[in-house]
C-alpha cells in the first residue's frame, strides 16, 4: 500500500545526528558486544548478532571494528556487564516516548536520562506508561530501481511472510514479525537479487500525536538529549507532523 513511511524519516534523522556527534560506533559496538555474550559469536545462530552485524553496516562500521568487537566479546572481560533497560514517557505536547539503553551503570544511566526529560519539559514516567502505545516489528527497506515492480513486489513480499509493505516515493518499506525477519529478508534477497538497506527491529506506534513544526521541534530537542548519552541505544516515539 502507498502511505508515509511509519519508521523512515525520523531514524534517519537519528542516523544523522549519531554519525554528527561521533558516538554512532561505540552504540553499535556495545549492542555486538552484549549479542556475543548473550548468544555466541555465529551470527547464523545468533539473530541478535546477525541484526546487530546488519545495523554496523548499514552505518558503514568497518568489518574490522566489527571482529574487534566481537574478539572482545568472546574473551574474558572481568567486569564489562551491560543490561538492557527501557524508560518511557512523554515529551512536551504529549509525544510518547520509548526509550530503549544498555549500560554498565543503571543508576547513572537512570539519572542522565531523567535529566534530559526534566531540562526538556518532558516527563519519565513509570515502566509501562507508553510502551503498549508501540508493537515491536522487523523493517526491511528496499530502495526502489527500475527492475523493481510496486505489484510484484508486493506479492514476493507477503508470499515471503512480510504482515505489511508501503510504497514510499524512493523505497519499499515492508514491516513483519521480529522472529520472521530474517526468514522474509532471506526470501526477498534471494529473489530480488538485491539487499535491504536496512533491516532491523524496531518500535512501531500504533497512533501517532500530531503536531506543528514548532512544537516539533521542542519535542526534538529532548530526543536529541536523549540520543546524546552514550548509554541509549534507540528513542522511539509516535510524532507526526501536522499536514
Amino acid at each position: 500500500m502507498a502511505g508515509h513511511s511509519k519508521w523512515s524519516n525520523i531514524k534517519h534523522r537519528k542516523g544523522r545526528q549519531d554519525a554528527k556527534k561521533g558516538k554512532i560506533f561505540t552504540k553499535l559496538s556495545k549492542e555486538i558486544f552484549q549479542a556475543v555474550r548473550q548468544g555466541g559469536d555465529e551470527p547464523g545462530t545468533n539473530h541478535n548478532l546477525r541484526l546487530a552485524i546488519d545495523k554496523a553496516k548499514q552505518a558503514n562500521m568497518p568489518n574490522d571494528n566489527i571482529d574487534r568487537t566481537i574478539n572482545k566479546a568472546l574473551g574474558n572481560v572481568e567486569g564489562v556487564v551491560y543490561e538492557e533497560i527501557t524508560y518511557e514517557g512523554y515529551a512536551p505536547h504529549g509525544v510518547a516516548v520509548y526509550v530503549q539503553a544498555l549500560t554498565d551503570n543503571k543508576n547513572r544511566t537512570a539519572a542522565e536520562v531523567r535529566l534530559a526529560f526534566n531540562k526538556n519539559n518532558g516527563n519519565l514516567g513509570e515502566s509501562g506508561c507508553v510502551g503498549f502505545m508501540f508493537q515491536r516489528k522487523g523493517v526491511l527497506l528496499f530502495e526502489k530501481n527500475e527492475s523493481l515492480d510496486e505489484e510484484a513486489f508486493m506479492l514476493e513480499a507477503i508470499d515471503a511472510g512480510a504482515e505489511d509493505v508501503l510504497f514510499l516515493e524512493e523505497a519499499f518499506e515492508v514491516y513483519t514479525a521480529p522472529e520472521e525477519l530474517q526468514q522474509v529478508r532471506k526470501a526477498l534477497t534471494d529473489t530480488l537479487e538485491t539487499d535491504p538497506s536496512v533491516s532491523e527491529v524496531s518500535m512501531i506506534p500504533d497512533t501517532y500525536t500530531p503536531v506543528s513544526e514548532t512544537q516539533a521541534e521542542e519535542v526534538l530537542q529532548l530526543i536529541e538529549a536523549l540520543e546524546d548519552n552514550d548509554d541509549v541505544q534507540n528513542v522511539y516515539h509516535n510524532l507526526e507532523l501536522k499536514d
